[in-house]
């Protein structure tokens, strides 16, 4: 990240040149005007004629320049590549900016060219603590898969270690760790954290309601701690994941099950721990693995090409050339389009929370999937001739009932193939999504389903009144207040919000009946809320297929009739925003200045509730334990209190 300090840095020097279209343009040609010059200048000195010996010399040390050039090509490599920090889904930054906080697919792009350039020998793969899931990582396996198939050992140095980095790392040949490290392999465990106590301690009433007995996205706010079926559910997914890492373990490290079982009872282990329990190959530095994987490869001088196929950032921004460079890179760079005749798949991304509108991209925080955004991009790829066959790459727990169902309108409704292919997450709204798509591939550990609608408010009015903040209403209607955060429900707005709901719920259960093809029963015993593991999803005929993105591709080729072995291109979409939209504001609904204002219109925007909601909870952040956990969700809580019905699954919940 330390390239975007660079740039934020030089952000308020372009800021007032930049703030508009027009600005951009201005800056770009000046600059262009001012560079001209000096090209054409540079052109002339060269062009002046020296003596034939300084040609002659010239020319020896070009020979010589292209000659050591050559070598180095044909030079054996050893490409070290490295899993650090976040690592989304999605499409990302082109250009420069494509690796400064790089999306998943970029770094499997680097993962298999190292495969197949022929001077790379061998992989060495630095895992430091990655923000990955089980989807993910499913992803960097396979391509790890991949490297080996293709003749190349990967070697793992292991720095973080909790069991998902341990699942990436045991798909390489060899593991090693360096001596001050440590080994988690403790199994799986979910928390849920809850506020009602607090909240009752405030006098905030939390009117959450749900459809669906298992569906808990509003159990944080209105109990103390997990109902029975909540937690039922929970103990049956936390369960396969246990028994995926058992079996992942067991096949990867050629260790019976049941030692793999007590070895994740220890759960802790210190790198000569871990090299006993033949849990890793090796105690070693980085250097010394890279060391040790020349010596099995037997290359004498290999060329090390550390952070292989990542693109250089040039962080020069000096002078009016500079100027130009920096402009480029904070409008945005596009991935690069297909120029190819090969046949096109589109690989559309909802990542994030699925909320109405455009949604926007991870590189400044986190991500949503707007309906707008996936919508146009699903249309894009519709009336493009070259794309034979669409697949929807899914990574969200859902949000906006309203948002998915459009979204989920605009897949069904295209006449070409579409396949969805589920990530970490793909539940609630996210699933909703999933079922419109002719196949569903998951990832083992993908969690899934959640069939169930939650919604409802957060009246705060108490809690303001004893700061000495009173509102006044004056309002003509029965149910005029039912949106209302100042006072809960009344019985009649209950009814009307509830009614809303089962509506949803019946929507959401018999498009679920339609895309899977199964009955009403058969849905009713699936339903209600409950949360799957991918491959407990398959077993249960809510997913087709068990794999990662390149297998939902295949199956994408298989319905367009393209052949298994026919190239073809990928497409992404949507297309990034550009570091201007994020950072001035300058497309989307409303400037971050007015989001953090609450500005909004009379009626109640969701701008307002979010201010409201905000003022209520960090009044009493420095006098209430546990507080700022739930300041931490309020963008989870502004979705809750919304008064729309809701797709979306418990807030604040880890899976470790």
């Amino acid at each position: 990240m330390h390239h975007f300090f660079v740039l934020s840095g030089l952000i308020g020097a372009v800021r007032r040149a930049c703030i508009s279209s027009a600005g951009c343009l201005t800056v770009l040609l000046l600059a262009t005007a001012a560079l001209h010059p000096a090209t054409v200048h540079g052109q002339t000195a060269t062009a002046e004629p020296a003596g034939q010996a300084g040609k002659s010399a010239d020319k020896d040390a070009k020979d010589a320049k292209a000659t050591e050039k050559q070598a180095k090509k044909k030079s054996p490599v050893i490409a070290q590549i490295t899993l650090a920090g976040s690592i989304p889904d999605g499409v990302g930054q082109g250009g420069l900016l494509a690796d400064v906080s790089p999306h998943l697919h970029r770094l499997i792009e680097r993962l298999d060219k190292a495969a197949t350039d022929t001077r790379v020998k061998g992989v060495v793969l630095s895992i430091e603590s990655p923000a990955i899931g089980r989807g993910r990582a499913e992803e960097l396996r396979a391509a790890i898969g991949r490297i080996r198939k293709a003749g190349k050992p990967v070697a793992a140095h292991l720095i973080g270690a909790d069991p998902v980095h341990y699942i990436v790392a045991s798909a390489c040949d060899t593991v090693a760790m360096p001596p001050a490290a440590t080994l988690e392999i403790t199994g799986v465990r979910t928390e849920v954290t809850f506020f009602k106590a607090m909240l009752d301690k405030l006098d905030i009433n939390a009117e959450i309601l749900q459809v669906g007995e298992f569906k808990g996205a509003g159990e944080p706010l209105t109990r103390t701690s997990m109902s029975p079926q909540l937690r039922a559910q929970y103990e049956q997914f936390v369960g396969d994941l246990y028994e995926q890492l058992v079996e992942r373990i067991a096949a990867d490290r050629k260790l019976p099950a049941d030692e793999v079982r007590t070895l994740i009872d220890t759960g802790v282990f210190t790198p000569e721990m871990a090299l006993k329990a033949k849990l890793i190959d090796a105690v070693a530095y980085e250097d010394e693995v890279i060391s040790g994987l020349a010596g099995r490869l037997k290359l004498d001088e290999p060329k090390i090409s550390r952070d292989y196929a990542e693109q250089k950032m040039d962080n020069d921004f000096s002078g009016i050339g500079g100027l130009v460079k920096l402009v480029e890179l904070l409008s945005g760079q596009k991935q690069t389009a297909a120029a190819g005749k090969d046949k096109q798949i589109a690989i559309i991304y909802l990542t994030g929370e699925i909320k109405e509108g455009k949604g926007k991209d991870e590189l400044l925080g986190g991500g949503s999937a707007g309906s707008d955004s996936v919508i146009k991009a699903i249309r894009d790829a519709a009336k493009d001739d070259k794309v034979a066959a669409i697949v929807l790459r899914i990574d969200s727990p859902g949000g906006s009932a309203l948002a998915s169902d459009l979204i989920w309108r605009e897949a069904e409704r295209t006449t070409k193939p579409v396949v969805a292919s589920l990530s970490d997450v793909a539940a609630s709204g996210g699933y909703y999504v999933a079922v419109a798509a002719d196949k569903i591939v998951a990832a083992p550990g993908t969690l899934t389903g959640s069939i169930g609608v939650v919604g409802g408010k957060i009246a705060v009015g108490k809690a303001l009144e004893k700061y000495g903040v009173h509102t006044d209403v004056v309002a003509k209607g029965r149910n005029a207040g039912w949106l209302s955060m100042q006072t809960p429900f009344t019985e009649q707005e209950r009814e009307v919000f509830l009614a809303t709901m089962k509506d949803v719920y019946r929507l959401f259960t018999s498009k679920v009946a339609a895309g899977r093809k199964l009955d009403m029963e058969t849905i009713g015993k699936l339903a209600e809320g409950r949360v799957f593991t991918g491959r407990m999803a398959k077993d249960l005929g809510l997913v087709d297929r068990l794999g990662t993105l390149d297998d939902a591709i295949d199956e994408a080729k298989k319905l367009a009739g393209i052949g298994a072995d026919e190239a073809i291109e990928r497409v992404l979409l949507p297309e990034p925003r550009g570091l201007f939209d994020d950072l001035f504001g300058m497309a989307g609904d409303a400037a971050p200045v007015a989001r953090l204002a609450g500005a909004g219109n009379a009626s109640g925007s969701s701008f307002a509730r979010e201010a409201l909601l905000r003022a209520a909870l960090l009044a009493r952040m420095t006098g209430v334990p546990g507080l700022e956990g739930l300041a931490a969700e309020a963008d989870a809580l502004v979705q809750l209190s919304s008064g729309r019905p809701l797709m979306m699954l418990p807030m604040r919940v880890r899976v470790r």
